[in-house]
């Protein structure tokens, strides 16, 4: 990770197994959320120890919602390494990822913000509600986009809202118009992370090297997946994607390359409307900013490209 978030102190040293489990955990993340919370405590001048504290608290969330999900998901690799619950046991995984949790409740209340305190313990809620709806969709095959909004809405748009949100409840910044467009920013970061997530598992801008029909092979229709076969209304048609075994097969499900690349220009247009209102948030917050936060606007301005068309600008 770019930001370390934890240190030996902050793990009983009489449990070694659950600090080698989080050693083991913690390498290799990218820490975006970590990041995204410094960029924005710094442009309002939020102290060096909230920062610290805010981070870890949103990269504790993350990671534990991790170690859930590959159980549940019976995921063998996280980061290109063996699964928490594979090389530790089940039973490991769970505990860590409740341990987790709850360091992230104890640590809040000590900083005695109620108001941050309630809004990150509605974030895990909705956490849990998406996990649990997302996981009641495996196996059905008539699952549309909007059903897989409202998971992604709770799953990984609430994390985004945090960090959005969260620094300035930390300052004791709660004008309702602010929130409202940090909220509906949020919102919109997390669908386009989690539909450029999607469309890796069919090789499209997948610098990472993610394999290829993952979702698929697992019997779930992800968000491109949905969007690319709403025209497929024969049932027996959609359960035959699970029969895929490479891309190929994925093309003539679709009725060739040329359409899969017609799908895939319509669903970017799609995107697009999802960043325009994203950039018309941007100004409403602009608005709300005092002249000295105003830095904050630039450093928010590049997500979009960063998170769905996966661009790093200069």
């Amino acid at each position: 990770m770019s930001l370390k978030v934890y240190d030996e102190k902050d793990f009983p040293s009489y449990l070694p197994k659950l600090n080698s489990l989080y050693d083991d955990l913690f390498t290799g993340g990218k820490g975006f959320r970590a990041q995204l919370i410094k960029r924005v405590s710094e442009a309002i001048r939020l102290r060096a120890k909230t920062q610290h504290l805010l981070s870890q608290t949103i990269e504790f969330i993350h990671n534990a919602s991790l170690l859930h999900d590959d159980l549940v998901d019976r995921s063998s690799l996280r980061r290109g390494k063996t699964s928490a619950w594979l090389r530790f046991s089940p039973e490991y995984a769970v505990l860590a990822g409740d341990y987790l949790l709850a360091r992230v409740m104890v640590n809040l209340s000590g900083f005695g913000n109620i108001k941050l305190v309630q809004y990150t313990a509605e974030m895990i809620s909705d956490l849990l509600e998406g996990e649990w709806l997302q996981d009641s969709l495996v196996g059905d095959f008539e699952v549309d986009l909007n059903q897989l909004d409202r998971v992604h809405n709770l799953k990984t748009s609430s994390l985004f809202k945090w960090c959005l949100r969260a620094p300035f409840m930390a300052a004791d910044r709660m004008e309702p118009g602010l929130h409202a467009s940090l909220s509906e920013m949020g919102t919109v970061l997390g669908l386009l992370f989690q539909r450029s997530d999607d469309l890796l598992d069919f090789n499209v801008r997948n610098d990472e090297g993610k394999a290829l029909l993952g979702d698929l092979k697992a019997g779930y229709l992800n968000s491109f997946a949905a969007f690319a076969t709403r025209d497929l209304m024969s049932l027996p048609r959609r359960r035959d994607l699970r029969d895929c075994k490479d891309l190929n097969d994925f093309f003539r499900h679709l009725g060739g390359r040329e359409i899969f690349e017609a799908k895939l220009h319509e669903f970017d247009e799609k995107n697009c409307f999802l960043i325009s209102l994203y950039q018309h948030q941007l100004r409403l917050l602009s608005a709300c900013l005092k002249p000295e936060e105003q830095e904050l606007i630039s450093q928010l301005q590049p997500l979009t490209e960063i998170l769905y068309w996966r661009r790093h600008p200069n």
